[in-house]
């Protein structure tokens, strides 16, 4: 009886000692990366894109060849149309599918004088998402991090444990209680000047995109699907943050919470990443 007790007691022991483990690497293992194969590449013009997950909410966009020339990338659906800066380097960059499921058309123009573009490449593609919110649960080119963000890091160690609901508490309570907002940068920001999540965490302060940001980093990574918006408060540029819990969309503006902006109801989105 007492080899049986001692037994059960070790048994109980390691079986605890295996659930705190797999509880701690729950955030972890919740995280989503971009991955990329050769198998979902396709080419038109200058331009290349994997859509091999866009079924997971996203594609990859680059130009095939490193040039000095200034590139965008058009995204359209039906009608509404997104425009991004697309990096001259040839590496590949991540973008979003937040318009959800349908017909793409994803084209490439080229900077060829003053402010004038010429097309440089056109592709479609058709998305049937396997989750509406997966969009919000991996890093892309508004919402830029990597295994190795600070923010990333702090995530892991603050959520520890904690189901979606106490993460997100958890997180807007750390936004509300470790940065500053950078009215520095506010004045002097330059017009498509991309959120800095490393930069800004590093700091521990932001403008209003880069506090957002840095919020949607720490929940996505905590398997939280996390919205960055962008629009006007009251008539004032802005962002701030859609987290999306069992269902329902839960408003927080981090910038708000740091008294840096006066308060409103009036929010108006503009696009949403």
């Amino acid at each position: 009886m007492k080899r049986k007790a001692l037994l059960c007691f070790i048994f109980i022991l390691l079986a605890t000692a295996f659930s705190a483990v797999a509880l701690s690497g729950a955030a972890a293992d919740a995280a989503k990366w971009p991955a990329s194969s050769s198998k979902g590449e396709k080419k038109n013009g200058k331009m290349k894109l994997d859509v091999t997950n866009i079924n997971e909410g996203y594609f990859m966009a680059a130009v095939q060849k490193k040039t000095k020339n200034k590139m965008k990338l058009r995204v359209v659906k039906g009608k509404e149309s997104l425009t991004y800066d697309l990096t001259n380097t040839g590496d590949y960059e991540v973008f979003p599918l937040q318009l959800g499921d349908g017909k793409y058309e994803v084209s490439l123009w080229e900077n060829v004088s003053g402010k004038k573009y010429s097309a440089a490449g056109k592709l479609t593609i058709t998305v049937k998402l396997k989750d509406k919110n997966s969009p919000y649960l991996y890093p892309n080119q508004y919402v830029n991090y990597t295994k190795n963000s600070a923010a990333v890091k702090q995530a892991a160690t603050l959520c520890k444990g904690k189901d979606a609901a106490k993460s997100y508490e958890a997180v807007k309570k750390y936004m509300s209680t470790s940065f500053v907002y950078d009215f520095v940068k506010a004045v002097t920001i330059k017009s498509g000047t991309l959120p800095d999540v490393d930069g800004s965490f590093k700091k521990k302060m932001g403008v209003c995109q880069d506090l957002a940001a840095i919020m949607a980093c720490m929940l996505r990574t905590q398997g939280v699907p996390c919205k960055l918006m962008i629009g006007y408060a009251n008539k004032q540029y802005h962002a701030w943050t859609i987290t999306v819990l069992n269902g329902k969309e839960e408003f927080f503006d981090p910038t708000a919470a740091l008294n840096a902006i006066s308060p409103t109801n009036d929010y108006t989105v503009e696009r949403y990443y």
